[in-house]
C-alpha cells in the first residue's frame, strides 16, 4: 500500500514538473517572433519600436502577388520570376549612416542594375507611396551598379549619409531596381515606413 501511495505521488510530482517545464518553453517561444519582428522594422504594424531597419522584399513586374516571406523567399530562388531583397540597416550611432545591402535573383547575366529610391514629404506617413522623383542609391554620393553574374544573381553593399536629415523625422519610402542601361524597371517594392535615428 506504502508503494502504491509513493508511486502515486512521484507520478503527480513528475507529471507536475513536466508540465510546469513545457509551458515555460513555451512562453519562451511565444515571445520570440514577436521580438524578432519588432527588432527587424517589420512594416506591418509592430509598433513598440520605431521602424529604423526595413527588410524590403523587391518584385519583378510578373511577380506581384502576395506578400512574399522575406528572406527566406529571396535566398531560396524557387520561383521563375526576377526578385531582390534589401537589407536597410541604420546603426544607432551618430554618423547617421543607412547601410543597403541588395542582392538581386533571377535578372539578365552579366548585366548592370541600378538601386533607386523615392520618398514621400518628412513626416507625412500614410502607407501611400506617392513620390516619382527617384534617386540612385550608390556608395554615398556616387551612383554604383549592381552587376550580376553569368546566372543573373547580383548583390552590392551600398550606404547613404543622412546626416542632413533630423533625428526622430519618418517618412514613407519605396525602392525598385532598373536596367542601367535603357532605365527600364525590373524590381519593385511595396511601401515602407521609415523613422530616422
Amino acid at each position: 500500500m506504502k508503494k502504491k501511495i509513493l508511486y502515486s505521488i512521484l507520478i503527480i510530482m513528475s507529471f507536475s514538473i513536466l508540465i510546469f517545464s513545457c509551458q515555460k518553453e513555451y512562453g519562451k517561444e511565444s515571445k520570440l517572433p514577436t521580438e524578432e519582428k519588432t527588432l527587424s522594422g517589420d512594416h506591418e504594424g509592430n509598433h513598440a519600436y520605431p521602424p529604423y531597419d526595413l527588410n524590403v522584399v523587391l518584385r519583378g513586374l510578373g511577380n506581384q502577388s502576395g506578400e512574399n516571406e522575406e528572406e527566406d523567399q529571396e535566398e531560396s530562388g524557387d520561383d521563375d520570376n526576377a526578385s531582390g531583397f534589401l537589407k536597410f540597416r541604420q546603426d544607432p550611432d551618430p554618423a547617421k549612416i543607412i547601410t543597403l545591402d541588395i542582392k538581386v535573383h533571377k535578372l539578365l547575366p552579366n548585366h548592370e542594375y541600378l538601386l533607386q529610391r523615392a520618398v514621400d514629404p518628412i513626416n507625412v506617413v500614410d502607407g501611400n507611396c506617392n513620390s516619382t522623383t527617384w534617386l540612385t542609391l550608390g556608395k554615398g554620393l556616387v551612383p554604383q551598379s549592381i552587376f550580376t553574374d553569368s546566372h543573373g544573381k547580383g548583390k552590392e553593399a551600398l550606404w547613404r549619409d543622412i546626416t542632413a536629415v533630423p533625428t526622430g523625422a519618418s517618412f514613407d519610402i519605396h525602392f525598385q531596381v532598373v536596367d542601367k542601361l535603357s532605365n527600364a524597371v525590373v524590381l519593385t517594392s511595396d511601401c515602407y515606413q521609415y523613422q530616422v535615428r
